[in-house]
């Protein structure tokens, strides 16, 4: 199929399958449950100096630098805490997660040049089927259900993306409500068009879309944040797999200095189909965007091994696993 002029193989996400068995029995259930640091003598992953160090030291990213990319890659466990329906994150505690991530990253590493980092894909707000007090179909997890994830990724050098699912709220709406998580210098902004709906839409009945306009004010508002709070670059993963999802998809701006942008191909299948659509997503990209894959455990046929993953082209920069 062809939409906003790029040619996709005739399939749906894995999230949307997956997520289907959460969706219809409702998501209440997931809000009560659902390379080294570069800083010496600090707890592995921290920004914070040590004591007695340079204690006005900007903060730099797991691995060390401001840089997202080029400079490192990535290799990701993707979930919410608590639930193993929504992804591999979610099927252990936050320790035995850590080390699950950074097993994963050393087996890609003899296939990279650049450093990989173990990261963390929290979904922050999943798409619920029941509205919801603020009637926006999405389940927004508190900071203090995301803490005892994200401070295990702190403490063990592990990078963490915040992914979005807003329902029919707007990305940057959300993404103002985690704000003092992200003033953290390794944690970044995942948005998840496949859930942004508009009114009169529900979850499971179509697949959402966003329109550059709406992923730019979430860029501007994310830019401003790191170049405030003097941080390094922050890594912002933009979840695509049918061209529908995101219109005008050329006017998203990719200038801002203080991002790392990487549009993440999120479909599965086999070898040939996931291949066909990395490679249609990437017609008419903006310049100055990284790709991005992901291996799905149970929907790929087979999944990739990491020597197989590394040989796609150009290389993924991040590579999640649901």
């Amino acid at each position: 199929m062809s939409k906003n002029g790029i040619t996709l193989p005739a399939f749906v996400s894995a999230s949307l399958l997956v997520t289907s068995s959460i969706l219809l029995g409702g998501c209440s259930s997931v809000s009560g449950g659902d390379a080294e640091s570069s800083s010496s003598g600090a707890s592995e992953g921290s920004s914070e100096s040590p004591a007695g160090g340079e204690k006005d030291k900007p903060p730099e990213l797991i691995g060390g630098g401001k840089t997202v990319f080029p400079d490192r890659r990535m290799v990701a466990l993707y979930g919410a805490p608590g639930n193993p329906a929504l992804g591999a994150l979610g099927e252990q505690d936050p320790a035995a997660s850590v080390e699950r991530v950074k097993n994963l990253a050393e087996k890609y590493q003899p296939y990279s040049e650049e450093p990989v980092i173990p990261a963390f894909e929290v979904i922050a707000s999943v798409a619920d089927a029941v509205p919801g007090d603020d009637g926006d179909y999405s389940n927004e997890l508190s900071p203090s259900e995301l803490k005892p994830l994200l401070d295990a990724a702190k403490k063990n050098g592990v990078y963490v993306i915040l992914d979005f699912q807003p329902g029919q709220q707007d990305f940057t709406s959300q993404i103002k409500e985690y704000q003092e998580l992200l003033k953290d210098p390794n944690v970044g902004v995942g948005l998840d068009p496949e859930w942004r709906l508009q009114p009169g839409q529900k979850p499971l009945g179509q697949i959402g879309s966003v329109d550059a306009s709406e992923i730019n004010e979430s860029l501007d508002y994310v830019a401003d944040l790191t170049r405030r709070e003097d941080l390094p670059q922050k890594a912002v993963v933009i979840h695509q797999f049918a061209g529908s999802m995101i219109t005008q998809r050329e006017s998203v701006n990719t200038s801002h200095p203080e991002l790392g942008i990487t549009l993440h191909a999120d479909g599965h299948g086999t070898p040939d189909l996931k291949e066909q659509t990395w490679s249609a997503l990437q017609e008419g990209l903006p310049q100055n965007i990284y790709m991005s894959w992901k291996n799905f455990y149970d929907e790929d046929t087979p999944t990739f091994t990491p020597e197989q993953t590394y040989q796609v082209d150009p290389k993924p920069w991040i590579v999640t696993y649901q």
